[in-house]
């Protein structure tokens, strides 16, 4: 086992991605390790978010590897890999889920799971990658702005034993990272750009100019967001150019 070969548990930190990053600058951490806590009132996501969650409802880990095998421009990956596992976790208890671009988890319109991943390159080589999940399990009420929140137990009507399902998620996590290092990265971007939040739908979108009808096609190189309007003319979106108009 790779990821969970070492677990550091914390009561609760600021950020587990904020901590994982400060341990790396003065220890020695094999890869797989996991940095997780009951509760981080400064968790983040991308573009400055916040993550809510309730002291000893929820999960709330990162993930420390080295994947050095990966070019830094094909990075993304990783965060398909990450999602990946994430959903087949989720799929035990639920019909499906999907990929909203880039980096959250839906259940129908509602956001279960939120990735922040950060990697470090030096060298063009990428020297580490912090992989951070907030995954909604037990939590019933949210009370920050976010539109639109949801967890396994508000699902399914079930509670959740926590270190179960941290170690089951570690096992699928695993299982996807083990198909990345095999060379499977085709595969994975197969089964990712298949799981995407209103793949080919036509939907309404706002990038940095105007608000547009259009439809996702795939992902392209880099992680770009293709999509194609009702001209048929196709475009590629990077992270912060492109937004749903839910």
């Amino acid at each position: 086992m790779i990821i969970g070969s070492n677990l550091l548990f914390f009561e609760n930190l600021p950020s587990t991605n904020t901590y994982a990053s400060d341990l790396l600058k003065n220890t020695n951490l094999q890869e797989g390790t996991i940095i997780y806590t009951n509760y981080q009132p400064e968790g983040r996501g991308y573009s400055g978010t916040k993550w809510e969650s309730e002291d000893g409802k929820n999960l709330l880990i990162s993930i420390l590897l080295f994947p050095s095998f990966i070019n830094p421009e094909d990075q993304f990956s990783i965060s398909m890999t990450i999602s990946l596992g994430i959903c087949d976790f989720l799929m035990r208890d639920i019909p499906d889920c999907f990929i909203k671009w880039p980096n959250d988890i839906y259940v129908n319109n509602d956001k279960i799971a939120g990735i922040l991943i950060e990697s470090s390159v030096l060298n063009n080589q990428i020297e580490f990658t912090i992989a951070g999940i907030g995954l909604n399990i037990n939590q019933e009420n949210f009370k920050s702005n976010a539109p639109n929140p949801v967890s396994l137990s508000l699902l399914t009507g079930k509670s959740y034993d926590l270190p179960d399902c941290m170690n089951q998620l570690l096992t699928d996590l695993d299982k996807r990272y083990k198909q990345l290092i095999a060379g499977n990265s085709v595969q994975i971007k197969k089964e990712y750009v298949s799981k995407l939040y209103r793949l080919k739908e036509w939907c309404r979108f706002k990038d940095l100019k105007e608000i547009f009808t259009g439809r996702i096609l795939t992902v392209g190189e880099y992680g770009r967001l293709k999509i194609e309007n009702q001209n048929g003319e196709i475009s590629e979106f990077s992270f912060k150019e492109i937004e749903f108009i839910l």
